[in-house]
């Protein structure tokens, strides 16, 4: 196989998670949606400047913004650099805006950003509606993450 099938076959990597979304929350589906960026912005994407802990999105005006994503300003920029914090549009098709209305009508459903990564060249993000974990829910998931740890660790002594 060549390398340039290898290429178009596998996404480039991931560039941002949100691991914080998967302790606080219920992911119940995700989707993959496109994310519109600025030039500066872009390259410091690329540059693996990004995080996206404290992100959601809401849908207003039928669209999807995404709030609280940091990108950090682009290291080689000048004048025309962007803002580090400020609502950036994700980009979905009207029936999927339309579906996830609906989802997040319902009570305790929030819109979470789950990844960021490239797939062919393009700006791609993981997209979670989520419902959110109760206290002792948490508890249980870092016991049951322990848990799992420990017999790990007893398979490799063996």
């Amino acid at each position: 196989m060549t390398a340039k099938k290898e290429k178009e076959k596998n996404t480039d990597g991931v560039i941002a998670r949100n691991k914080k979304a998967y302790h606080d929350y219920h992911i119940l589906e995700t989707m993959e949606v496109g994310i519109a960026l600025r030039g500066t912005e872009v390259k410091s994407f690329r540059m693996h400047s990004v995080t996206i802990q404290d992100a959601f999105a809401k849908i207003e005006k039928n669209q999807v913004f995404l709030y609280n994503m940091n990108i950090s300003p682009y290291s080689h920029g000048n004048i025309f650099n962007h803002t580090p914090i400020r609502p950036r549009v994700l980009l979905l098709h009207r029936r999927e805006i339309l579906r996830l209305a609906q989802k997040v009508r319902e009570k305790g459903i929030a819109l979470v950003p789950l990844k960021m990564y490239l797939a062919h060249g393009k700006i791609k993000m993981e997209l979670g509606t989520a419902k959110g974990k109760a206290y002792e829910d948490k508890r249980e998931t870092l016991r049951k993450r322990q848990e799992d740890l420990e017999i790990r660790r007893d398979y490799k002594i063996r």
